[in-house]
């Protein structure tokens, strides 16, 4: 009878160990999927596109959606520090500096000089650019911020 008693006790024992155990394993695989799953940095990388090399056509400035068509708002990034892209109808040039921040700065903008028909468009694109100072990834958009203020929103387009 206290044989039996005892071999009661113990299994009990060991089921609330093994019932805790098990609890304490799901409740700790639980936790580090939430925290693997969560991390933003993993979702960047599957969905960003590269600020070098990506051809960005401008969407939104200043709040306004812009009606961009062909290769007119677009801007590219090279590696050696050098940007191309096309206003309304001037094509420009600029260089740029970047770091792991994301800051951004973009000086020494030079275009061609035609007059477009939408040049108050083309100018707030240019003077936006030079007053960017960083950027943010969303998916395949480019998020242009003064400051912390949004100044403009490019989506990655594929190159002509």
């Amino acid at each position: 009878m206290i044989c039996i008693i005892f071999v009661a006790k113990i299994t009990i024992i060991w089921n609330n160990i093994m019932k805790r155990t098990i609890l304490f394993s799901i409740t700790l695989l639980i936790s580090a999927l939430l925290v693997v799953g969560c991390c933003d940095c993993r979702k960047r990388s599957k969905l960003e596109k590269p600020l070098v090399g990506t051809t960005w056509q401008l969407v939104q400035l200043m709040g306004r959606e812009v009606a961009a068509t062909g290769d007119s708002y677009t801007l590219c990034f090279s590696e050696n520090g050098t940007a191309a892209g096309a206003g309304d109808c001037n094509r420009f040039t600029l260089t740029y500096t970047v770091d792991k921040s994301r800051a951004l700065d973009i000086a020494e903008i030079g275009s061609t000089r035609r007059f477009c028909e939408n040049h108050v468009t083309e100018n707030a694109y240019y003077d936006m650019l030079e007053g960017v100072t960083h950027y943010e990834m969303d998916g395949d958009n480019m998020l242009l911020l003064n400051n912390g203020m949004l100044v403009g929103i490019m989506k990655a387009v594929e190159s002509k």
